[in-house]
């Protein structure tokens, strides 16, 4: 079951991010890979911050079906190592989409750096 439920949070984070880009974000952006055309309603920058947080709960999605995958496939000694591997390494792909998808004017990018290199496992 935990199998399936991580392959689950894939397949759900994949039609997440390419319906995002589909429906809302194609008609945000101008020949540029990260949209920023709001019209009279959004300024670029927060047009910029709604598409990198729409596809941090794909990351975020992604990083919980590597843990329910692991979980269910290896013993269980291995768990706690693996899941805090995950978890940095979410933290700071996180930290690189908000820094290049808002051009380092988010501070969320420090926030998620931070909690990336405290999370490191010796």
């Amino acid at each position: 079951m935990l199998l399936t439920a991580g392959i689950l949070s894939f397949i759900l984070g994949l039609v997440h991010s390419i319906l995002g880009e589909v429906l809302i974000f194609k008609s945000l952006r101008k020949d540029e890979i990260i949209p920023s055309h709001g019209g009279k309603l959004l300024r670029p920058r927060q047009v910029r911050i709604l598409w990198v947080s729409w596809h941090l709960v794909t990351l975020f999605g992604w990083a919980l079906g590597v843990i329910l995958c692991s979980v269910a496939t290896l013993d269980s000694i291995n768990h706690l190592d693996i899941i805090m591997k995950i978890i940095t390494a979410t933290m700071f792909l996180g930290a690189l989409l908000v820094l290049i998808g808002t051009k380092g004017k988010h501070p969320g990018w420090i926030v998620l750096t931070a909690i990336s290199v405290l999370s490191m496992t010796p």
